[in-house]
């Protein structure tokens, strides 16, 4: 941002004034937390109106006195001198306009004040939100969580842990099989992220002869926070494999790429 133009543009002048919306009074308000030159600018102005209400307060010259007049007719010949009175100074009328240029001040203060607090409460509602949004994105992925390990929990559950292969040896992986729900559920916390362009693909597997059939990728595995996924497989399955392939899948695994395998207990 051009802080020196935003300056120049005479809006600051408006915000100390009072005359920019809500919406406008919460922009000023961000861009002087950010930018120190703008809150700089701002107390400037503030202070040249008080300057300026106190240079409304009259001064006074000060008068010469009678005497110095009459030094300088003092060569006339008045037989009687007539004094004239002092002119009484007006002071309530003065009193009266230093109480408008306070009261005038002391308006300007309060309308900065209010429009202040104005501002800080938009900005608290806003967070207000923010947080209530947080709060119920937390209770989602909670009741999310609860519900899936309820679904692993389940005693028609059966565990098939899948050892890293060849190409990853490091690489692991478990398959929860429910087999009255045709569900997997996919743990693929010990796989490394793909490359981009590559995808993960699970393989329901028949052992004589060996025969896979494709249950589902592993999608968005980068923004999957719990790496848990949950695939349909109807198959009559006695082992299951995860393999790389292009994204979008293949029609058959590439067994080059085989990074995970594991056998289904026959208990």
């Amino acid at each position: 941002m051009d802080v020196e133009k935003y300056i120049a543009s005479g809006v600051l002048e408006l915000y100390v004034a009072g005359k920019l919306t809500e919406e406008e009074n919460m922009e000023v308000f961000q861009y002087s937390k950010e930018y120190p030159e703008i809150l700089e600018e701002i107390l400037a102005i503030e202070s040249s109106i008080l300057e300026l209400s106190q240079a409304v307060t009259p001064k006074y010259a000060t008068r010469k006195g009678f005497d110095d007049i009459m030094v300088r007719i003092g060569e006339r010949k008045d037989p009687t001198v007539i004094q004239l009175p002092k002119e009484k100074s007006n002071w309530t009328q003065y009193m009266g306009w230093a109480a408008a240029v306070l009261l005038g001040v002391g308006l300007v203060w309060f309308y900065m004040q209010n429009s202040q607090l104005n501002t800080d409460l938009q900005v608290v509602e806003k967070e207000k939100e923010l947080l209530e949004e947080q709060i119920f994105e937390a209770r989602s992925s909670l009741a999310s969580t609860e519900a899936l390990l309820n679904d692993l929990r389940d005693k028609n559950i059966s565990v098939v842990p899948l050892g890293g292969q060849e190409v990853s040896p490091n690489s692991y992986a478990k398959a929860y099989w429910n087999k009255t729900q045709d569900k997997v559920f996919i743990d693929a916390q010990g796989l490394p992220e793909p490359p981009d362009g590559m995808v993960y693909q699970v393989w329901s597997l028949k052992l004589d002869p060996l025969t896979p059939t494709s249950i589902g990728l592993l999608d968005d595995f980068t923004a999957d926070d719990n790496k848990i996924f949950v695939l349909n497989n109807p198959n009559e399955s006695e082992a299951f494999g995860i393999t790389l392939e292009p994204a979008g899948g293949s029609a058959s695994p590439n067994l080059e790429q085989l990074y995970t395998l594991g056998a289904v207990s026959s208990s």
